[in-house]
This record gives structure tokens, C-alpha cells and sequence, in this order.
């Protein structure tokens, strides 16, 4: 009995010093030396350029999550850190998105395509491919919303306007519901030579909301197909609609090239806006590009979608008392998820061919004892 009972005071003992080297080397740094952002770490691991305090990163105003908004563009993000938000030229609230007025969802209808989002954000759509705005609140849910998307036959269609013969890329249905003489080009783009309109190929691009390709759009902001700088002056290309499979890198990401534009979300890549300084080359053509969804975290490369454990920074042995962390590569960006302390979590890795995989299991510590 006696020997138990002193095993048990030299684990509380071990168990309470690693609390006190851990309690006492811990600050919450803003952003810290590896990167990542809103994590506990010894002082020296924090960002001199940003904010530390000697506290959690649960008590501090800076690292407390909460939801981002660009007014802008009509999107918000739950569980953003105030930091974050500001340097992205957001509106961040101390709230749930759910409780926000202008993060409530709604059914955006344009042309032939469907999308649930706030009505803000339809609007943005709206203008970019000169449609009006057709949003539905009475559709609460996002199912409903891809359901009453008007028919699926699209192409180019063709109509009178200002005396001048003009056109848009459009649904069959829609073009139908158009008043005055029109005719519809199924599978046709509007730039096409042969149906004569003012409608031409043009050196711009775009990104199209649920799609992960940079498309081309016309002369007249018609959606084309998807961007091949070697297709500039391609009249056949400029024609009639082509597939993904038919394009330019078809199954490969296409990450960062300045020259084709299939990207494909789950091989690593989506189409988002250049920006100098995160993207390693600019497009030939347009200001868009296939991000590469990829991260660099403290030297070592992680595909998007990959997870991987970490112990606090600076604490390298495993001592009582340290915390485990879980690491996110999601978008370009790595995020620190804290296991829970005192090691009532710990963190567990594996791999598949190559992937990496991570989460915060419960520590069964009696089964020790056992």
C-alpha cells in the first residue's frame, strides 16, 4: 500500500512541475515565427511584428474567433480570428453567423444555375455576368435551391437589341421567357463567327461560383470555356462549348500555371483571383488563376485537406503536462487546433499513401493503472 501511494505522489508530482514549465513559458502569440496563427508558445516563438500576451489565446480579444464578413462580396466566415479578418479588409462581429442578418441564406438564381447564398452575395454574382438579380428567400435550404434551377439545355442566345444583333450565354428556358424574336443555340457559345453577333473572343477571365475551372468570358461578359492561353486566337475554341476533359491539363492540377485554367479542387488547386506575393507566376491572360491549395509550414510541404499533430513550441520533450495541437492545410493556410489541456487529449497520426491524417483522441490515463 505504502509503495502505491508513492507512486502516486511522484506521478502528481511529475504531472504538476510540467504544468508549472508550461504555464510559465506560455504566451498567446498573434501570429508566431513558423506561421501559424492564435497559438499558445514560449515567447520567443511569437512574431515580433504582432501581438503576444502571457495568457491563453481563449482570453484575449485579438485571437477570439468569430465571423468575418466582406461586405463586398456578400460571403462570411465562421470561427475567423479578428486579425485575420482585418488584414482581408473584412467586418468582424463577436457572433454566430446564424445570428447575423447579413450572413442569412437564400436561393440565387442565375441564368441556369443555382446558389445558396446571402443576398449580397447574389447580387455581386448578378452583376459580374450582367444578369438580374433573382433571389429567393421563401427557399431555405441548398437542395431546394439546385432543384429549382430552370432547365438544362444552355447555349447561345440570340437577339435583337439597340439594332444590333446581340447575345447571351443562357439556359434554353430562359432565353424562351425572353420578350421579342429570339433563337437558341444549344451548346453553342455566343462568340461563335457563325451566328454573326457583337459577341467576340476576349483576353479576360473569371471564376464561376460552385465550379473549381477559370473560364474565359466574351466581349459581351458571356461565360466562354475554360481558360487556354494557347486557345487565344483558336476560332473552333470560341465556338461551341468543350468539356472539362477536353481542355487544357485535363486530371492534373494545374496549380500556379500561367497557361491553362482546368483546376480540380480535389487534385490540389481552384480558381481564385491573382495576387502578387502568393501566387508564383501571374496568368498570360486575365487576373485569375488555379490557386495552389497546398501548405508550407516550419520547412516541410502538406497538401490541402491534410492533418498532423504537434506539441506546443519550444517545449521539444514530451514532458507532463505539455499540450498537443492538431495542424490544418486547408485553403493555402494553416490553422492550430488545440487538443485539450492538462493532456486530457492527445494527439494521433497516421498516414495514407502519404496523406496525412490527425486528430485529438481522449487520454485514457487509468488504463495505466490497470
Amino acid at each position: 500500500m505504502k509503495k502505491i501511494l508513492l507512486i502516486f505522489l511522484g506521478i502528481l508530482f511529475l504531472s504538476l512541475v510540467g504544468n508549472f514549465v508550461s504555464a510559465e513559458t506560455s504566451y498567446c502569440c498573434e501570429k508566431t515565427t513558423s506561421g501559424a496563427w492564435c497559438q499558445n508558445a514560449p515567447e520567443g516563438n511569437c512574431d515580433a511584428s504582432f501581438r503576444k500576451a502571457p495568457t491563453s489565446c481563449e482570453a484575449t480579444a485579438y485571437c477570439k474567433l468569430g465571423t468575418c464578413i466582406d461586405s463586398s462580396e456578400g460571403t462570411c466566415m465562421d470561427n475567423t480570428p479578428q486579425k485575420i479578418c482585418e488584414d482581408e479588409t473584412g467586418v468582424w462581429y463577436d457572433e454566430d453567423a446564424d445570428d447575423l442578418p447579413q450572413c442569412q441564406l437564400g436561393c440565387c438564381l442565375i441564368g441556369d444555375q443555382a446558389a445558396f447564398v446571402t443576398q449580397t452575395r447574389c447580387k455581386r454574382l448578378s452583376a459580374i455576368y450582367g444578369l438580374e438579380t433573382n433571389y429567393r428567400t421563401d427557399i431555405t435550404n441548398e437542395v431546394q435551391c439546385i432543384i429549382s434551377a430552370t432547365s438544362k439545355a444552355r447555349g447561345a442566345c440570340v437577339f435583337e437589341k439597340e439594332f444590333e444583333r446581340t447575345c447571351l450565354f443562357i439556359s434554353k428556358a430562359k432565353c424562351n421567357e425572353m420578350a421579342g424574336d429570339t433563337s437558341f443555340h444549344e451548346d453553342y457559345l455566343c462568340s461563335a463567327e457563325t451566328l454573326g453577333t457583337n459577341c467576340g473572343p476576349s483576353k479576360k477571365t473569371t471564376c464561376v461560383e460552385g465550379r473549381d475551372e477559370v473560364f474565359f468570358i466574351d466581349t459581351c461578359g458571356n461565360l466562354a470555356n475554360i481558360y487556354d492561353s494557347g486557345k487565344i486566337d483558336d476560332k473552333e475554341y470560341w465556338s461551341k462549348v468543350k468539356n472539362n476533359f477536353e481542355s487544357c491539363g485535363y486530371d492534373s492540377s494545374n496549380a500556379d500555371s500561367s497557361t491553362c485554367g482546368n483546376c480540380d479542387y480535389y487534385l490540389g488547386s481552384t480558381c481564385k483571383t491573382f495576387k502578387k506575393g502568393q501566387n508564383k507566376v501571374k496568368p498570360t491572360y486575365g487576373d485569375n488563376i488555379c490557386r495552389d491549395l497546398s501548405c508550407e509550414y516550419a520547412g516541410d510541404n502538406y497538401e490541402h485537406g491534410e492533418t498532423w499533430c504537434a506539441r506546443q513550441e519550444g517545449v521539444e520533450d514530451n514532458l507532463p503536462g505539455s499540450r498537443y495541437f492538431r495542424m490544418v492545410c486547408y485553403d493555402n493556410e494553416v490553422s492550430v487546433e488545440s487538443c485539450a489541456d492538462f493532456r486530457q487529449e492527445v494527439c494521433i497520426q497516421d498516414e495514407v499513401n502519404e496523406f496525412k491524417t490527425a486528430a485529438c483522441r481522449v487520454n485514457k490515463w487509468q488504463d495505466c493503472t490497470s
